[in-house]
């Protein structure tokens, strides 16, 4: 199977760690689930080349590497307008990082102790257009933000104030914080997908975020889902 074939069905992961060991390690357990991993980076540079190459579905991204790292290849992308969705996939979870890959375009978190069970539900949530980060990530930031001791975010603090949501746009707001795709979320609050997608419109203007992830960030520093 050549590198840009993979299973009918199968998303297409490109994992970027500079271990080998690492990298083989995930393409191992992600085979297992029926992922397929159609390409492999040791450094942010690497990793930018190989995403263009292949187009993947989802990149595993790891935070610590040398020469060009993950927040270097997080802006990388963004600034060629290479839009994909990238899971960080790390052992780092201090704060001012965790903020620091959310601004700059990571669309989950993750530490390197989940499980497989729960590495491939990240990668599938991400593959269908949700965002998702760890749940003691959440949890350990919220605490932060309402304790006046997180960390600012990065290039100084939100700039233009935020605009009241309604009772139903902050249960979806709050839904996207857990991960949960536009196709859930309609599910969850019996909603047509359709309606879903005008209420992330709307939360997106008000709370002037350019994308899911920087709403939900948005939000936990105005206490909107505390």
């Amino acid at each position: 199977m050549s590198a840009r074939e993979s299973p009918t069905g199968s998303v297409r992961v490109v994992v970027v760690d500079d271990q080998t060991l690492v990298r083989q390690g995930i393409r191992t357990l992600l085979d297992l689930a029926r992922i397929s991993v159609v390409g492999e980076a040791g450094d942010g540079a690497e990793a930018v080349a190989v995403i263009e190459a292949e187009a993947p579905d989802v990149v595993l991204l790891d935070l610590r590497m040398p020469r060009f790292d993950g927040l270097w290849t997080l802006r990388e992308l963004r600034a060629r307008d290479i839009e994909v969705p990238v899971l960080v996939l790390t052992t780092f979870n201090e704060d001012s990082l965790v903020l620091d890959a959310l601004q700059a375009g990571a669309r989950g978190y993750l530490l390197k102790d989940v499980t497989l069970a729960q590495l491939t539900a990240a990668v599938h949530t991400l593959a269908g257009g949700g965002t998702l980060i760890a749940p003691s990530i959440t949890d350990r930031l919220l605490r932060a933000l309402r304790s006046g001791q997180a960390p600012d975010a990065p290039h100084g603090t939100f700039g233009e104030p935020v605009e009241e949501l309604t009772t139903r746009e902050v249960e979806v707001l709050r839904l996207v914080a857990e991960g949960y795709s536009n196709r859930e979320i309609a599910g969850a609050l019996h909603l047509a997908e359709g309606t879903v997608k005008n209420h992330l419109s709307m939360i997106l203007l008000k709370l002037h975020a350019r994308d899911r992830t920087n709403a939900v960030l948005r939000a936990l520093h105005e206490g909107i889902l505390g």
